[in-house]
């Protein structure tokens, strides 16, 4: 394969099983935790920090202790990970997957020069030629050109592929034939929303509100609302309060303005998405616009295919409604994450399970849209991944 670049490991990789949630594994994450907090680069990417502080020691054993109760477990064998391509870190998540399932890995980079994926895999092979041999031939981190011949050979080798993408992307994978045992976990598009107590808003102090929407521009500004977590939808419940609802956004505005760098593309595409928004959809309400950093349209209503219309570099939609059960009837499977505020977690799991709807997968305040689980799209990866043996 000359078009491959391994990017960490080589084309001798195994693909033999191993014990899901290893001493040798738990040791790799931990060095690599460290090895990549030391990087002087981190500061510059709260992505890395993140990655960094999710695989630590203590965060992974408290992982392994939930999935303790599942006992007599083994990897599947060679995991084949292909993954977004507008989100650094992604490949680094399901990589750790993957060990922690007990398996050996090949992942598919973007083809993008990312710095983090350049800062991750220098890490990476640093540690593994130095102190993890167990791991040196589990580990290959490869970047080629969207090539069908290179993904349908890899695709014929691999006992598990996790496909990250379009719609169009998996179902293409999909396609490509594979051994008559591979098992196929596709993360999807999928479709996020906020629900907020527009009456708690009135409540916070200045500090308070502030906090707050640093959490909401972690959720959505980071990852320029690319991340299938992030929301796109706000849906202000409780009793109506404007000026609320406007010292919110004005909050979320002078944050943007102070932190959020746009790449030289995203304005004029930002505003041709807005003006198609205007023109296509007929259940607009209001438009505003906090200069180029935020738009926000108001629907007077939602749609049954409101999970269409997503926006991009700060560009939100905008729903009132006094009780969130209003909602139900629009949520499908493609509904991924609830994030919220001011809202007890309680009711909007009652919202979930006593409509037995399709969609959300999660439910996490605002400022965890990000935070990445070993629950994922409504899948225990470790569980997924592995395989158990009955012994009697």
């Amino acid at each position: 394969m000359n078009n491959v670049n391994f990017l960490v490991g080589s084309s001798s990789y195994c693909s033999k099983p191993f014990e899901p949630f290893s001493n040798q594994v738990i040791s790799f994450l931990d060095i690599f935790s460290k090895e990549l907090n030391k990087d002087k680069s981190i500061k510059n990417y709260p992505d890395l920090k993140a990655l960094s502080f999710w695989c630590r020691k203590q965060n992974i054993l408290k992982m392994k202790q939930n999935f303790l109760t599942n006992t007599n477990r083994i990897g599947l064998g060679l995991v084949y990970h292909i993954t977004p391509s507008n989100i650094p870190t992604n490949f680094a998540y399901s990589l750790i997957f993957g060990l922690l399932s007990g398996n050996s890995n090949i992942v598919k980079v973007p083809s993008k020069n990312f710095e983090q994926i350049k800062i991750i895999c220098e890490i990476l092979s640093r540690i593994l030629k130095r102190k993890n041999s167990f791991l040196e031939k589990k580990v290959s981190i490869i970047r080629y050109n969207n090539d069908d011949t290179i993904t349908k050979k890899f695709s014929m080798i691999c006992d598990a592929r996790l496909i990250w993408g379009g719609d169009k992307t998996i179902n293409d994978i999909k396609s490509f034939k594979t051994h008559e045992k591979n098992l196929d976990i596709a993360f999807g598009d999928r479709y996020s929303f906020c629900v907020i107590d527009q009456f708690k808003i009135s409540k916070l102090k200045d500090l308070e509100l502030k906090n707050l929407a640093q959490k909401f521009y972690n959720d959505t500004f980071l990852v320029d609302q690319n991340a299938c977590s992030s929301p796109h939808l706000i849906v202000w419940t409780g009793k109506k309060n404007i000026k609320s609802r406007e010292r919110f956004w004005k909050s979320i505005y002078s944050l943007v303005k102070l932190k959020y760098n746009l790449s030289d593309s995203a304005p004029s595409e930002k505003y041709n998405d807005l003006c198609k928004h205007i023109l296509k959809l007929k259940n607009i309400r209001s438009v505003q616009t906090f200069e180029n950093f935020i738009y926000k349209i108001k629907l007077n209503k939602l749609t049954k295919d409101n999970d269409s219309i997503r926006g991009k570099w700060g560009l939100f939609f905008e729903y009132e409604t006094k009780n969130i059960s209003k909602v139900k009837e629009f949520v499908n499977n493609k509904y991924q994450t609830l994030t919220y505020f001011g809202i007890d977690k309680n009711k909007l799991k009652d919202f979930v399970f006593k409509n037995n709807l399709k969609g959300i997968d999660r439910i996490v305040p605002i400022g965890q849209s990000l935070n990445i689980g070993l629950m994922w799209d409504g899948y225990n990866i470790p569980i997924i991944l592995s395989r158990g043996v009955e012994i009697q």
